[in-house]
This record gives structure tokens, sequence and C-alpha cells, in this order.
């Protein structure tokens, strides 16, 4: 264990060389934009590079991996999104990684809405139009998701489960490729992250019909809610967030925490996540772990009515 005083030093001196973020997914996604938003204004802030580095696979899992078990001194950090600390854990039986041990929060970067759209093939303008319309149609209507246990997958299976509607998923491997045959009519509808569809439903080549969050969404604001639309209580939320290995000692966490939360509130980065869709948090260490807890809860009691497994 380090002393008070070594740990002090510590803080002090950091970052003593290049901050490496560990993102689970490609480039180009809502994780990997995160990132570089942070990552740009770090830069600047402590002159030392803070370099994006894209590990895809497993779903995160492989990105999670590598964190968990780097030097915990604050020079490896983790940007996620919930599959690799509230989804993953549920669905595989063996880990490499504890994601409740392994990890020290620092802040959640930025939250926003996921997004009910359709192909414009879809006869509904409306979810209670839709939700008529799949009670009424043999077979009931399809969904896209990007991959088994994603959380577009279990915003699809929250929405059956919470509305009774007669829904199947089609899997796909990532969310580019879902939206493609969304696009092109080949599935009826997804509940997607807004970033991933903000421009083909500007376009109005998918039709939006509601946000899933509980109150409306600033990139979206006449959108209503599918709380507001038929579904009482039906949130799910797109997130990201940034997380040291455990063992960081506090006040590297600390540093980390204020500096990230500081860079999260300039004018400029507030506007870039918008324009994607994002509302920037930029909470507490403390604050980040219990909103943690919180979508474990909720995305594992889906998994588990659903019957979700990964073969």
């Amino acid at each position: 264990m380090l002393s008070l005083a070594a740990a002090c030093l510590a803080a002090q001196d950091f970052p003593s060389k290049p901050v490496r973020l560990v993102v689970g997914f490609p480039p180009g996604g809502g994780a990997d934009g995160a990132a570089r938003a942070v990552a740009q204004k770090l830069n600047e802030v402590w002159g030392q590079p803070v370099v994006v580095d894209n590990r895809a696979g497993a779903g995160g899992n492989v990105a999670a991996d590598i964190v968990a078990h780097a030097v915990a001194d604050g020079h490896t950090l983790l940007i996620t999104s919930p599959g690799p600390l509230v989804i993953n854990p549920v669905l595989y039986g063996n880990l490499p990684y504890d994601a409740q041990k392994d990890f020290a929060p620092i802040t959640l970067i930025a939250a926003g809405a996921n997004v009910l759209v359709v192909h414009p093939s879809v006869s509904a303008n409306s979810t209670h139009e839709l939700m008529a319309l799949a009670r009424s149609k043999a077979g009931g209507l399809n969904y896209a998701s990007s991959g088994i246990g994603t959380i577009p997958h279990l915003s699809g299976e929250l929405f059956r489960i919470a509305a009774k509607l007669p829904l199947t998923n089609i899997v796909y491997k990532g969310a580019g490729a879902a939206v493609i045959d969304l696009v092109a009519g080949r599935v009826d509808l997804m509940l997607v992250s807004v970033p991933s569809v903000l421009t083909q439903i500007r376009a109005k080549r998918l039709r939006a019909l509601a946000v899933t969050t509980l109150k409306r969404a600033a990139a979206l604001p006449e959108l209503p809610t599918l709380d507001e639309s038929g579904v009482p209580g039906y949130e799910s939320i797109a997130w990201w967030g940034v997380l040291a290995p455990a063992g960081t000692p506090r006040a590297v966490v600390t540093t980390l925490n204020k500096t990230i939360v500081k860079s999260l509130n300039a004018a400029d980065t507030r506007e870039r996540l918008a324009t994607e869709g994002a509302e920037v948090a930029g909470n507490t260490p403390a604050e980040f772990d219990v909103f943690l807890k919180r979508e474990v809860k909720k995305w594992t009691g889906v998994i588990r009515t659903a019957g979700i497994r990964v073969e």
C-alpha cells in the first residue's frame, strides 16, 4: 500500500507519462466519440499525450480486461458503455475480470436517450400506432439489434416485455450493419442511441417515434418519451463513463475526476457531445458507482426475464 504522503506525491506528479484511454469498440461509435472528446481536452490541460486505444472485441470485454490488469497509477483508463460493466457479467459465465471489484469509477462522461425508429414503410406515426400494428400483424414485427446482450437488444426486449408485444430480435454484428438494413427496409424497427441514427432521422430515411429517457431529449425535443407514449416507466439510457484499475491511489482518482469533469464542462466539449445526441454528466466517483449499481440491477432483471443467453 502506498503511504498517504506517497499517494499525494503521486497525484502531484500525475500524469508523469502518456495516458491511454482504452475503448472497447471500433472508431466511430458513441464510446469512441466520448473518448476523443475527453482526450482532446486532457491533451491541452496536461501537456502529456492522451491516446485513444481502440481494442474492440467480445462486446467490450477485451478492453475491460486490459484495464483491469493494468498498472493502477491512473495512466491507463477504460472508456466504456454499459456492456462490459453491467451486462456482460450477467451474460458471460467466466469473464477474465471482476466488474464489481477490478475498477475504480472516475466519472460518468455523458448520457443520452436511445430512440425508437422505424423504416418509413412501416405504417405507424406514433408509438401507439406501432404497438397496435405489431399486435395486429401475423407474426408481429421484427427489431434490429447490434448483437446479443447489447443495449439495442436489451432495449428491444424491455419494450417487448413492458408493452407485451410480439417482437422478434434480428441480430447484427454491430450497430452500423443493423442501421444499414433498417434504412434499407429489411427490418421494421430499432431502439438505438441517438448519435447512431441522427443523420438518418434528419434525412427522413428513418422515422423517429419516441425517446427512451424519462425526460425529452435535447437533440430531438419534439419527440415524446416512451413513458409518455403508453409504456409507463420505460427507461433505457445510452451512456459512457471512465474508470481506472482498482487500487489506483485515491488522490489520483480525485485528480482525474476533477480534471475530466472540468474538461467536460467546457463549452466546446458540451457542444461537441450535444451534436452527437449526448448530454454531459460529469458526476463524482461515488455518484457514478451508485449509478452503475442501479444499471446492473435493471439490466440483470431484463436479461433474466427474457431468458437471454450467450452461446
